[in-house]
């Protein structure tokens, strides 16, 4: 595979998706397509040159990930109630949301979590890339 640049900040986004729309990776370009459901997967319309392998789909993270991700910061949290509240929400129905919107009413634990996120979602695309067979080139 010839080397390209990937878009990085879509594929962390996709990863992190809790909507209904699927994603996929363009091997071609690095590109990421989102597909809202019911439309068809990037190459159906392809008349000529179909290429189903050219499009690699990208999978949320699983519930149970995106609640270890969570339950990792609550480790690091030393704001004893913003740990309280994020931990009950954690435990309560709907936890993702339900943490986020915590997470509003915390502001500096909102600026420690989204920098714990996106300390952890990198990590979680490399091994993405990595179980398809892709890699980071080096950076420097």
């Amino acid at each position: 595979m010839r080397p390209m640049t990937i878009d990085l900040p879509r594929i962390e986004r996709a990863l992190l998706s809790v909507d209904d729309l699927e994603h996929f990776l363009d091997l071609q370009t690095g590109s990421v397509l989102t597909v809202a459901p019911g439309d068809p997967v990037p190459g159906a319309d392809e008349k000529y040159d179909v290429q189903p392998e050219r499009y690699l789909p990208i999978q949320p993270l699983p519930l149970s990930a995106a609640l270890a991700m969570r339950e990792a910061f609550l480790y690091s949290l030393h704001d004893p109630h913003a740990h309280t509240a994020l931990s009950q929400a954690l435990a309560g129905r709907k936890p993702l949301r339900t943490f986020d919107y915590q997470l509003q009413r915390l502001p500096q634990a909102r600026q420690a979590w989204l920098a714990h996120q996106a300390e952890h979602i990198r990590e979680e695309v490399v091994e993405w890339l990595e179980s398809n067979g892709l890699e980071l080139a080096p950076t420097g």
